[in-house]
């Protein structure tokens, strides 16, 4: 008999594999179609807009559905996020991340399907990535966390 836990993961694989595939389909592994985008004031490229369009609409829908569960499709219990508020490490992170995005016409779910299909460019992308990303952890755990702590002794 399947277990639950061998259930999300196959819908876990099945997601990231339609996911990727959307990704392929619509052209957004290719950097330039973002940088075209990004392009305002040249040879602007508008398909990424209807690309993204395409995504609010049907997780517009998901989201309102998913909103009146109470679990998820296996059983799990739904939890939101309840922070609702925008600070300075979500600006800072989203401004980064942009940047990031323009400079190298990649984000990470592009960047790993990219990468993938054998790129260079992405390949490089997701190693810078996932050095700041081990960045961020070492700064978290030996320099902001000891703050925190310090802090909320005094």
């Amino acid at each position: 008999m399947i277990h639950q836990v061998q259930l999300y993961r196959l819908a876990e694989c099945l997601v990231g594999l339609l996911f990727g595939l959307g990704l392929m389909l619509s052209g957004m592994t290719d950097p330039g179609k973002v940088i075209g985008f990004l392009d305002l004031l040249g040879n602007w490229d508008p398909s990424l807009a209807l690309v993204m369009g395409g995504a609010i609409l049907v997780g517009f829908f998901a989201f309102r559905i998913a909103n009146r569960r109470e679990t998820a499709l296996f059983g799990a219990s739904l939890r939101w996020p309840q922070n609702r508020q925008a600070d300075k490490a979500l600006v800072i992170g989203s401004l980064l991340f942009g940047a990031g995005w323009g400079l190298a016409g990649f984000c990470p779910g592009p960047a790993l399907v990219s990468m993938a299909d054998g790129q260079p460019k992405a390949l490089i992308f997701v190693a810078a990535m996932l050095a700041g990303m081990l960045g961020f952890e070492l700064m978290e755990r030996f320099v902001h966390a000891p703050r925190r702590a310090r802090f909320n002794e005094v």
